[in-house]
């Protein structure tokens, strides 16, 4: 819980100092996973050349990162650091990014890489992904009720086997 909680922040964080100086990047706007980016292939973008990327694992602080922002993680976020997260979904539901869609908040999107006739500016998924909906309902029920985590310390053959693991502390 405790590392999951500290990551939201150090993602935060990172998009707050904005080493790279994307566009968008800040306290309210962050997010970085594994997730559809704009392509692979490069742009000079003010001055500076850019490496864009499709789907590939992003990371913060050290990378990769090409500008790309996943609302889903933000939100699978939720229970770990909802003083952070609710803001920041509320940000996002103001760029319009379909959170009142059938499946939620598009997956990713880029402000730094433009996109002529898109009805932001910039580049936003066309897709979604059925593997980024289910942290995202499972957090969102956690949040809620816990259910999932009950459901969890309640399962006799998890509990030994992390114990074996070498897990303790927490909830075991």
């Amino acid at each position: 819980f405790e590392n999951s909680r500290q990551a939201s922040f150090v993602q935060q964080e990172y998009a707050i100092r904005n080493p790279m100086r994307f566009a968008g990047y800040g306290e309210y706007c962050w997010g970085f996973t594994a997730c559809d980016g704009p392509g692979w292939g490069n742009r000079a973008i003010n001055g500076v050349d850019r490496e864009f990327f499709d789907y590939i694992a992003r990371g913060a602080p050290f990378g990769p990162d090409d500008g790309t922002v996943a609302p889903w993680v933000v939100v699978a976020s939720l229970p770990f650091a909802p003083e952070i997260v609710v803001p920041t979904v509320l940000n996002f539901a103001r760029m319009k990014l379909g959170m009142t869609r059938l499946y939620g908040f598009k997956p990713s999107f880029n402000q730094t890489y433009a996109v002529e006739n898109s009805p932001t500016g910039w580049w936003v998924s066309p897709y979604h992904f059925g593997i980024d909906q289910g942290p995202v309902v499972l957090m969102i029920e956690n949040y809620r009720t816990g259910l999932l985590w009950n459901i969890m310390r309640r399962c006799k053959p998890l509990v030994i086997g992390l114990r074996r693991a070498g897990f303790s502390g927490g909830w075991l």
